[in-house]
């Protein structure tokens, strides 16, 4: 679920390896549609340490020429770079073992029964995959890869368990911060290259 599309999976592959080498790794890559494309890239350091912006400046740093130079997107694009935030989506082994004990909600990618989205509190993950007890104390199981969607739900008890982990994380709706925005446009001129919540290029 890191990547959906065959450009976004291709765009992961290239940005994966530098990721890597900042010590951080890629939690969603989604380009979306307009005028101008927006690929926004969801990225923390490894293994879920507190990640600020300084991190996502140097990772927006570190993956822009490797997509000037491949060109995955062959129009003019903003780049947009930020922490998961604290409902944030799973979308890897390992994000929902990581979360235990916590709501989440999914949706499958093949309904079970006519039925595609659940809530409910993550058990455990395992070789089996994911189980999720639901609110009729029956019990989802499902693999990572069968799911087309996933996320956490903000309540009391995650943030609590936020802050004990070593603080939280950026939000993109916080006053002070709002992701990293590098401008490829061709514009240099435009208002959107100007400073804001960040840094933009």
């Amino acid at each position: 679920m890191i990547a959906l599309s065959q450009q976004e999976k291709t765009i992961l592959a290239l940005i994966d390896p530098v990721a890597e080498g900042l010590g951080m790794e890629i939690v969603r890559v989604r380009l979306m549609g307009g005028n101008r494309p927006i690929l926004q890239i969801m990225a923390e350091k490894a293994g879920g340490a507190p990640t600020d912006v300084e991190d996502c400046a140097n990772l927006s740093h570190g993956i822009s020429p490797v997509l000037e130079a491949a060109d995955p997107i062959s129009d003019p694009f903003r780049l947009e770079v930020s922490t998961p935030g604290i409902d944030r989506p799973l979308t890897r082994k390992g994000d929902f073992g990581r979360w235990a004990g916590h709501l989440a909600k999914v949706e499958l990618a093949m309904p079970i029964s006519g039925r595609r989205r659940f809530q409910g509190i993550i058990q455990r993950e395992d070789d089996r995959g994911v189980a999720i007890e639901l609110d009729d104390e029956s019990e989802l199981v499902a693999q990572v890869e069968d799911m087309s969607k996933a996320s956490l739900i903000l309540t009391d008890e995650l943030i609590d368990a936020a802050q004990k982990a070593g603080g939280l994380p950026p939000q993109p709706d916080d006053e002070d911060f709002s992701g990293l925005d590098v401008d490829d446009s061709e514009d240099d001129d435009s208002e959107d290259n100007k400073e804001e919540n960040g840094a933009t290029r």
